[in-house]
């Protein structure tokens, strides 16, 4: 189950979009936030919801997901500390677009429209930051269309772990470590291909060095043999 509590001025310069904003007003923004630790599979909330808040992961991850009229679901994107999300639903039509899934035992905080828009008058790096988070994710897809369109599938398994280990990447000594668990269909929808070829494909890095993949955590070994591959495989 859930659990609220009051989040700490300590915590916030983690997170991205509040970039810029002087340590002296960060007490605005913690004495507005809803700050909650959730559990592995707890909801944040669902596709459809009409009460949209700004959200953050502060520690631990978030599986954003979509599910079609026919009910299938497919993964969208992750969400690492620091990370925003939830946002896009307030410059559109007021529903979030997904389902918010805590991956692993999470703290998150969160911001009600009213409040957000609020504090993004009274700091403008704050509007800058969202409008610049809000670019990156349209980038992102856009980089996504493209590489389904013209990629081999190898590729885009590469592109799409690399980019997981940037936002949420670890260094261990066996290499960089995505922080969450990642189930093979997971990177199957993030790399618009099936299961089957990811086992095969992450199969083969392994044996080849590259990875290392136990009970669901990704190492990435070779980082620079992955970016190889993902320019010209």
């Amino acid at each position: 189950m859930a659990s609220e509590f009051r989040i700490s001025t300590r915590q916030l310069p983690t997170i991205a979009l509040l970039a810029g904003v002087p340590a002296r007003d960060l007490e605005a923004f913690a004495a507005t936030a809803h700050s909650r630790r959730l559990q592995a599979g707890e909801r944040v909330f669902h596709q459809g919801d009409a009460d949209v808040r700004v959200h953050a992961v502060l520690e631990g991850g978030v599986r954003i997901s979509q599910a079609g009229q026919d009910g299938a679901e497919v993964v969208m994107r992750f969400i690492g500390p620091g990370q925003v999300f939830g946002a896009v639903a307030m410059f559109t039509d007021g529903h979030y677009a997904a389902d918010a899934t805590a991956l692993v035992d999470t703290v998150e905080t969160s911001w009600s429209e009213a409040e957000f828009f609020r504090l993004m008058a009274l700091h403008p790096c704050v509007a800058i930051n969202a409008i610049r988070m809000v670019g990156r994710r349209l980038q992102e897809a856009q980089n996504r269309v493209r590489e389904i369109a013209t990629q081999t599938a190898e590729r885009r398994i590469a592109h799409s772990l690399l980019r997981l280990a940037r936002s949420a990447g670890r260094q261990t000594a066996d290499g960089t470590e995505i922080l969450f668990p990642l189930r093979r269909q997971d990177v199957a929808d993030i790399a618009g291909t099936t299961h089957f070829t990811v086992s095969r494909v992450l199969a083969g890095w392994e044996k080849a060095g590259l990875v290392i993949s136990r009970q669901q955590i990704i190492t990435l070994r070779r980082i620079e043999a992955l970016r190889n591959i993902a320019e010209t495989a």
